[in-house]
């Protein structure tokens, strides 16, 4: 991708930006910090997806830090990077695990690196806590250490297509970004729209997307899920834009609409998109304090992915808080693992029988008119 997508998939490559050292207005304390650790994707892939997230992440702890930390003890949030590789997020687990104040994880992001760290966690036997982390694969089985709060892609595309089909839709496009994407999600896909009798025609890109969306002829379906990152999505859409009829593109979680407005896109194809966190218009305590704590700390506008990093680290601080008695691995571990219900400022954490709380999924929509609304 040329212009805003270069400049935006090049936030994280310093890395610098987004390690959150201590911070040099917290309070001195005689307590040793404790070190919540989180892991993020720098790669290509995942750097926009990650760095919004991160934004939220760093955003929620420096307000808590502010506050007192942990009940006046500070708590030191460190971020390390990788590829999402399993080796490199092997070697990231170990340098945060390697630190005896670290006490948990949390936010792990983007979607290969929770699966690599849920994955090497277990392997190695950790007794560490991976609170929230940003794991969008609905298959993987979650273990006694994991804790994921969010919907994956698999409750995210049932409630995509169940909305087609509540409004009398019988068939829907599935546009794969690449052929990574089709061999992930074609069977989920496949499976819901069976489940809901969609009829379902499968587009798969081989690197111009844009050219794939010039491809399509009036007789593709009007709505298409879109299965990929936002600027493979920017791009497919300007392919649409060249084609006559009218069509409406659904994507999950990993798109950001305001990156995609910004980068010109969505201006004659509405653009929709699932998200598992409330709407940034929600009356909802952690919503009105997420606007407050982001408009304060940083020059970026509300988006659901920074949104949902703000609500991991709360989420994670709230079962911190919870505790009585000493802070450390193996309490904090057994506290997650009680997985009681947590109401993070109106948005509820229950778990279910698979060890996921993955019911909560929203949509908004971007508008030819380049508003978000939902």
């Amino acid at each position: 991708m040329r212009g805003p997508s270069l400049r935006r998939r090049t936030l994280l490559a310093g890395g610098a930006a987004f390690v959150s050292l201590p911070l040099a207005a917290q309070p001195r304390a005689a307590a040793r910090p404790l070190v919540i650790g989180q892991v993020f994707d720098a790669s290509l892939a995942e750097q926009d997806v990650s760095k919004d997230f991160l934004v939220g992440a760093r955003a929620a702890w420096q307000a808590i830090q502010s506050q007192g930390g942990l009940r006046g003890r500070p708590v030191q949030h460190v971020t390390v990077e990788t590829d999402g590789s399993a080796a490199g997020v092997r070697q990231a687990l170990r340098t945060l695990l390697d630190n005896p104040n670290c006490v948990a994880l949390s936010g792990t992001v983007g979607d290969p690196a929770a699966v690599q760290a849920v994955m090497a966690l277990r392997q190695d036997n950790v007794s560490i806590a991976h609170a929230a982390p940003w794991l969008q694969n609905s298959g993987l089985e979650v273990d006694e250490r994991t804790f994921p709060i969010f919907a994956g892609r698999q409750e995210q595309i049932a409630h995509a297509l169940k909305s087609l089909s509540v409004m009398g839709v019988s068939e829907v496009g599935a546009v794969y970004a690449s052929e990574r994407e089709s061999s992930l999600y074609q069977r989920d896909v496949a499976g819901t729209a069976a489940a809901l009798r969609l009829k379902v025609a499968s587009f798969r890109g081989s690197g111009d997307l844009e050219l794939l969306g010039r491809k399509l002829g009036p007789g593709t379906p009007a709505l298409l899920l879109f299965l990929g990152g936002t600027p493979e999505l920017v791009q497919f859409t300007r392919g649409l834009e060249r084609e006559a009829r009218q069509r409406y593109v659904i994507a999950l979680a990993d798109v950001n609409l305001q990156t995609v407005l910004q980068m010109g896109a969505g201006k004659a194809t509405p653009v929709i998109a699932t998200q598992p966190v409330p709407m940034m218009g929600a009356p909802l305590s952690v919503v009105r304090r997420y606007r407050e704590v982001l408009a304060r700390l940083f020059d970026e506008p509300p988006a659901a992915l920074s949104l949902a990093g703000f609500i991991a680290a709360r989420y994670t601080f709230e079962v911190l808080n919870a505790i009585d008695g000493p802070v450390t691995r193996a309490s904090v571990l057994a506290a997650f693992q009680r997985r009681a219900d947590v109401d993070v400022g109106g948005y509820r954490v229950s778990y279910d029988d698979n060890r996921r709380s993955a019911g909560f999924v929203t949509q908004s929509m971007l508008t030819p008119d380049g508003r978000v609304v939902g």
